[in-house]
């Protein structure tokens, strides 16, 4: 390792927010600390999934990401531990008494906010707690996807709506799929190009889910009124929805998010083949957004 270079271990989690103005904390025998669930990501795997993986290993519950937070970077033994956080709620209830204490995590449970800051052992874990109260409201959850890599024009002699995804850009698709799982995205919304259909379809069949196709999110159809209209109608309906009712995803082509992007009142960022930029909305304004992209 070259001198001056610091390891650094990478973990994800959440901070689980339940009803009565409840936190979920966890227990680790170990080091005798009260915390929040985390845990590392794996080699390969996606932070956001590596979150939703590491609290139902630890507490037993599934949960949708909400709102990221700002995350923390503290020294370890090993060299430095950075820590990405997002806001969590349970998807299926936020019963915890049926788990079963391990060497690991010998007690979970639900404190009140007040509680939970005498109990965390670490202040800037009280720090990351205060943060997620102040985006304690619930927002709804769109994600804006450029399909993923797939046969360049130039190779392909058939009509361009068929044109489909390269191996690569399939495997990209399934890489995809647990990120979007991570946000409880249920509504599928894409471009009926093949390319795009395509990159939803390993989530789409994982989850038994519909991909509709919408001829506004196509190259051949889209025109700026026409996005912005499909965007302003799906958004409404997204909000009328109570937030358990899980988020929306929609996938179309790179000359076409300009104008989804400005439908939203954000700039196009210029997404990669495969990269998607996660919405957080409350009552029509955008709270928070991020970008990722799955390799």
């Amino acid at each position: 390792m070259p001198s001056g270079h610091v390891r650094e271990v990478v973990s994800a989690g959440a901070v689980v927010l339940g009803p009565q103005r409840q936190v979920l904390l966890v227990h680790r025998p170990k080091y005798d600390d009260w915390s929040f669930p985390k845990g590392k990501v794996d080699r390969g795997e996606h932070p956001t999934a590596a979150a939703v993986r590491e609290v139902e290993e630890e507490t037993g519950l599934r949960v949708r990401l909400g709102v990221p937070l700002g995350g923390q970077r503290y020294r370890i033994k090993a060299g430095a531990k950075r820590v990405h956080y997002w806001v969590g709620r349970a998807t299926a209830g936020t019963d915890v008494g049926d788990y079963q204490p391990n060497d690991e995590i010998d007690e979970v449970a639900w404190f009140p906010y007040d509680k939970a800051r005498r109990r965390l052992t670490y202040q800037f874990d009280v720090e990351t707690l205060d943060e997620a109260i102040g985006q304690r409201p619930k927002t709804r959850t769109l994600a804006v996807l450029r399909h993923s890599r797939a046969r360049s024009r130039k190779s392909w002699r058939h009509d361009d709506r068929d044109r489909p995804l390269l191996a690569e850009g399939a495997q990209q698709a399934a890489r995809l799929a647990p990120v979007l799982a991570a946000y409880d995205l249920r509504r599928l919304v894409s471009s009926g190009s093949t390319r795009c259909v395509q990159t939803l379809a390993p989530y789409a069949e994982q989850r038994d889910l519909r991909v509709r196709e919408e001829p506004d999110l196509s190259e051949e159809d889209a025109t700026d009124d026409g996005v912005e209209r499909l965007v302003r109608r799906l958004t409404e309906r997204l909000e009328d929805r109570p937030a358990q009712a899980g988020g929306l995803v929609l996938c179309t082509h790179r000359p076409v998010l300009p104008s989804v992007f400005g439908a939203l009142g954000l700039d196009d960022p210029g997404l990669a083949p495969g990269e998607l930029v996660v919405v957080h909305l409350r009552r029509g304004d955008v709270r928070a957004s991020e970008r990722h992209l799955v390799g």
